[in-house]
């Protein structure tokens, strides 16, 4: 199966949105290149992007959203955002009325659940979790394989944290970093197995003196 990618465009502080889930400038990199991303030629990003992106969203099979998501954006009218294939949505309600039943959405309760049904519909190609409470629950629930972000030069302050409500450490293996114009696009692969190394006081002490 596919490996699940956590993923969003973030604020230096951590946020996808602010209180009202306006994402502000967070998504200004996609427009300020001279490279189209994409057939529209309406995404224009810097060489730099377009080769971290592209070849990202090529491999992308099924994109996670949570409902929330989903109805803010009207669900895309029926039709999966970037030519993904499929959308899972996690919700405890049904598709909304007059949905139509062909479209390529699936509603599934729980993220357990709907990891499982993306993996069974993406194949070999990659899941994306929408970063956010959905995705800070993908993560809890140890299913997440990598975390992906692009940073933006702005700091929110307030917001829609990247990581929801998640509240305990999960540790990330050294990043991969691609600098793009007015973003960083950071790639970090989860650790599934926590460093078991003791650590002596004297080394916490001293570290805990530079906080």
């Amino acid at each position: 199966m596919g490996k699940v990618v956590m993923y969003s465009s973030v604020s230096v502080d951590g946020f996808v949105a602010d209180e009202d889930d306006q994402p502000g400038p967070l998504f200004d990199w996609l427009t300020g290149g001279d490279v189209p991303l994409d057939e529209s030629g309406a995404l224009k990003v810097s060489q730099a992007s377009y080769d971290h992106t592209r070849s990202y969203w090529d491999r992308i099979g099924v994109t996670v959203v949570g409902r929330h998501v989903f109805d803010m954006t009207d669900g895309w009218d029926g039709k999966p955002p970037g030519g993904i294939d499929h959308v899972v949505v996690v919700t405890h309600r049904p598709a909304p009325e007059g949905w139509d039943p062909e479209a390529p959405f699936h509603f599934v309760d729980g993220v357990e659940a709907a990891v499982a049904k993306a993996q069974e519909l993406a194949g070999d190609r990659l899941v994306e979790v929408a970063a956010g409470d959905v995705g800070g629950q993908v993560l809890a629930a140890g299913l997440v394989d990598e975390v992906r972000m692009d940073v933006v030069p702005v700091v929110f302050g307030s917001g829609k944290r990247y990581f929801g409500s998640v509240d305990a450490q999960h540790l990330l293996e050294d990043p991969e970093v691609i600098q793009g114009d007015r973003v960083l696009h950071l790639s970090y692969r989860v650790r599934r197995r926590p460093d078991r190394t003791a650590v002596t006081p004297g080394v916490v002490a001293a570290s805990e003196g530079h906080l």
